[in-house]
């Protein structure tokens, strides 16, 4: 004997709402790869003022939170900035990099940041390389004879430096969040594979990866292996993002 039974799922189905669980997500920021990406991106003239870049980097970490999400936290990693006085190799001039450009807008960054809500600064030291280094660029063309030595000034060089303890610091940071549970979701702002282990753990403790490169093409294969996607997001007008952060608050 057979029995007709009657499907009903179309009409369950129609006559349900489906609601996602609100999650919360932690932003981590490469300082370093950051202001080098939104720099290409979107700071060409180099006229964008601190508050700008800050406002701008806010709106994207929330952008990948959402609107039906919680925001964990915002951490940003970046370097103090240098602080010696040098002898340019070409110029002979001293240079205090305390003083520099640069260094003044890498302090007005940092300040707004602490301004901000849910953002923790997580600050490394820069290690002293005690030499001066020809740009690529520039290398290129005096090997390939179009320039000679006479001719390299003073803007060609650049004194070398290198990040301490911000790799650990992110490492560190990935592994506690997913150890302890403190988010279900992690979004990298970063470009390099130094950061695997980590993303390798907080998935087995299952943890989206969200990996956001700012657009870049130039991504190392490794890290493609241990994310569970790939975002960036782009920058609407000014006027869209102020009205943004407006509603977040």
């Amino acid at each position: 004997m057979y029995i007709m039974i009657k499907n009903n799922t179309k009409k369950q189905q129609s006559d349900s709402t489906y609601q996602s669980t609100p999650i919360k997500v932690a932003v981590l920021v490469d300082g370093g790869y950051f202001i080098k990406r939104y720099n290409v991106l979107y700071n060409t003239k180099k006229n964008k003022t601190p508050i700008d870049i800050v406002q701008d980097l806010y709106y994207i970490a929330h952008s990948h939170v959402g609107n039906n999400n919680y925001l964990y936290r915002i951490f940003f990693y970046d370097c103090e900035p240098f602080a010696k006085k040098v002898h340019n190799p070409i110029s002979k001039k001293c240079i205090d990099f305390s003083k520099t450009p640069e260094a003044e807008r890498q302090r007005q960054i940092f300040e707004e940041l602490k301004r901000k809500r849910k953002v923790a600064l997580r600050l490394g030291t820069l290690k002293d390389c005690r030499s001066w280094n020809i740009y690529p660029s520039i290398l290129k063309k005096l090997l390939s004879k179009e320039i000679t030595i006479d001719k390299i000034t003073e803007k060609d060089v650049y004194y070398s430096l290198r990040q301490k303890g911000i790799d650990m610091k992110i490492a560190v940071d990935i592994t506690s969040l997913a150890l302890k549970r403190f988010v279900d979701k992690i979004v990298l702002i970063a470009g390099d594979s130094d950061f695997v282990p980590a993303a390798k753990l907080a998935r087995r403790e299952g943890i989206d990866f969200v990996l956001d490169p700012m657009h870049s093409n130039h991504i190392e294969s490794s890290l493609y292996e241990h994310i569970d996607g790939l975002k960036s997001i782009p920058l609407p007008k000014k006027k869209e993002i102020t009205t943004y952060l407006a509603q977040v608050y």
